[in-house]
């Protein structure tokens, strides 16, 4: 029962911190997937195989060496000189990440609670400072409250979308985009989204006892970040192309449930976003105490004023110019650890 409920706080911590901002609000999905129309389906299946494979492989290695954070397991794939050069470049990387996520933040408050940006950005930013203080046991049970219900609201968008005239929409949509876009799209999505994730999975992993846990915990979590992108993309696929033209569309097929439906579903797409940040910002935090002499709450303030900078220049500015690029730069690190063994 034990080991049970942990392979479970794994799978609910893993998937939550794929489902940041972009994931949760539904705008990586309309980048990456839904926009390849029929095709998408195909390659959320290639992606959740990969989340399955790589994310627990991440886990076991850490594990295995007793990572203490994302640099220690980047020197063990590429050598201490490449690995430390690679883990410099992934810090400026999630910081650029968590800026869009807490841009991600200040556009809920404004896009569905109608409360000015600034306010997300400040409200997000204290709660997560209290928040890392408790370290990874925070993390854990947060996300083990937040994935259920997220899980279990995907579950009703599902239901209803297929009450929909246009629910078969994700099998018939077609699309320009060349061959090679469609079936590149989704190893830049995973790439990014598995390298960003280090700095929670390497340390959950390293901090694990069984094996069998770890292994059984990123394989749940795996097919559970699956299940959750492809409801989304039938979801949207459903209200397409309308649906391109908000911030938060996820958001707004939601409210199609009933507006307490909707207000909750806006308030876990905040905490996925709030969670995620808390994440990445503790893990360029643990990369940060083996390099500088400072208090840890110091550098955890001085991340999230570079983030607070960042983040003035908006949610789907950041969302459509970084990823791609940065999921570019990820494929190496991917490539790489595809062909390790464990």
């Amino acid at each position: 029962m034990k080991n049970g409920i942990r392979v479970l706080q794994i799978a609910f911590t893993y998937i939550g911190t794929i489902v940041g901002a972009g994931f949760a609000t539904g705008q990586e999905i309309l980048q990456f997937f839904t926009q390849y129309g029929k095709w998408a389906t195909l390659t959320i299946l290639l992606s959740t195989a990969l989340f399955i494979w790589l994310g627990t492989k991440i886990m076991i290695i850490s594990r295995r060496i007793s990572a203490r954070s994302y640099e220690d397991f980047n020197k063990h794939l590429f050598g201490d000189r490449a690995g430390g050069v690679i883990s410099i470049v992934m810090m400026f990387v999630l910081i650029c990440v968590n800026s869009v996520m807490l841009a991600g933040a200040g556009s809920v408050f404004v896009e569905h609670l109608h409360l000015h940006y600034q306010t997300g950005l400040i409200i997000t930013l204290v709660g997560s400072y209290v928040l890392l203080t408790r370290g990874m046991n925070a993390i854990v049970q947060m996300n083990s409250i937040v994935v259920p219900l997220m899980l279990t609201l995907s579950l009703a968008i599902i239901f209803n979308t297929i009450r929909m005239p246009g629910a078969d929409s994700f099998l018939r949509i077609t699309t320009d985009h060349h061959f090679t876009a469609v079936w590149t799209s989704p190893l830049l999505y995973t790439a990014f989204n598995l390298v960003m994730a280090q700095a929670v999975l390497v340390p959950l992993g390293s901090k694990t006892d069984s094996h069998t846990v770890v292994k059984w915990g990123g394989i749940l979590g795996g097919v559970g970040v699956g299940f959750m992108l492809l409801a989304a993309h039938v979801a949207m696929s459903a209200h397409m192309p309308g649906i391109r033209q908000y911030e938060i569309p996820m958001g707004s097929i939601a409210s199609n449930l009933g507006t307490a439906i909707q207000l909750i579903y806006v308030m876990l797409i905040f905490l996925e976003i709030f969670s995620t940040f808390v994440a990445d910002i503790y893990g360029v935090t643990l990369q940060l105490q083996q390099h500088l002499p400072l208090p840890p709450k110091l550098l955890i303030v001085c991340v999230m004023f570079i983030c607070f900078l960042l983040s003035q220049i908006g949610f789907s500015s950041l969302l459509s110019v970084l990823y791609p690029i940065i999921g570019a730069l990820c494929l190496i690190l991917v490539l790489k650890l595809m062909f390790i063994s464990k």
